[in-house]
């Protein structure tokens, strides 16, 4: 994958969506959950219920930005045996069919050889992006440049209590999309949404040249249809790491809440 292929191809599935007239629907998938055979299943019903971009989580042992469900379903995964391998190989079986965004915490990217030994691995699996949640923005300058360097588009988060200042400058340097953090605390179910996500989803489309995808909390088609209006894509993610936990047939039942999603979007 050449370099800034991974920004192409997802600049590619915002654009495709934008031209049916909707957001682009991005669903969270924990990688190895509830085992490794079972999220090979699920990475499949999101390609085939019509998902634009799915994140794809890698299982760490203290997901700062998480909530329970999320939290629960990593702590689950490892003790099944999950591995930075295993996930890479969810990856690679949906990547031609859809671009795949790893979410990594610091720590596994450390853990797999450093940043420039994790994203080779990741590209050669077909990745088109990685989120870490805690490399700040203006720290670690090298790591971001070096997880790049093969093609994977490093995309920022700012939340609520991002400062205007720093959130141009966020804004400036993303590189496939921004994500915006719908409100503060962890990821989780909400029963509404914030009442200033409005006002923070315009300001960050009126300065960034890029997507912008709004996650943390969405949890319904209604929900997600509400945020497709203001924002470029959603991400929605507890609500399916629960589905995948508790349903009794789970690719099944996923799909059709993400084949309802994206019609109600």
């Amino acid at each position: 994958m050449a370099p800034a292929e991974g920004e192409a191809r997802i600049a590619a599935a915002f654009a495709a969506a934008g031209a049916e007239g909707r957001a682009a629907l991005m669903p969270y998938m924990m990688g190895g959950f509830p085992d490794q055979q079972a999220s090979l299943a699920v990475a499949d019903s999101y390609a085939e219920a019509g998902a634009d971009l799915v994140e794809l989580g890698v299982p760490f042992s203290d997901p700062l930005a998480d909530g329970r469900v999320i939290h629960s379903a990593a702590t689950r995964a490892i003790a099944a045996g999950a591995t930075l391998d295993g996930v890479l190989e969810v990856c690679a079986q949906i990547a031609d069919r859809v671009p795949v965004v790893l979410m990594a915490y610091a720590n596994m990217i450390l853990a797999g050889g450093g940043p420039g030994a994790f994203a080779t691995r990741a590209v050669a699996a077909g990745a088109a992006g990685v989120i870490v949640p805690d490399l700040p923005f203006g720290e670690a300058e090298d790591a971001r440049e070096a997880l790049a360097a093969p093609g994977l588009a490093c995309v920022p988060l700012i939340a609520p209590t991002t400062r205007p200042e720093r959130r141009s400058r966020i804004c400036a340097a993303a590189r496939g999309f921004v994500y915006v953090v719908s409100d503060v605390g962890t990821t989780g179910e909400r029963g509404s949404l914030p009442p200033a996500l409005a006002e923070l989803t315009a300001a960050v489309k009126g300065e960034a040249e890029v997507p912008v995808a709004v996650g943390f909390g969405i949890a319904t088609p209604e929900q997600a249809a509400e945020v497709g209006r203001l924002a470029d894509g959603v991400i929605i993610g507890s609500r399916l790491v629960r589905m995948a936990a508790e349903e009794r047939d789970p690719p099944s039942r996923i799909r059709e809440f993400l084949e309802a999603t994206r019609k109600a979007m």
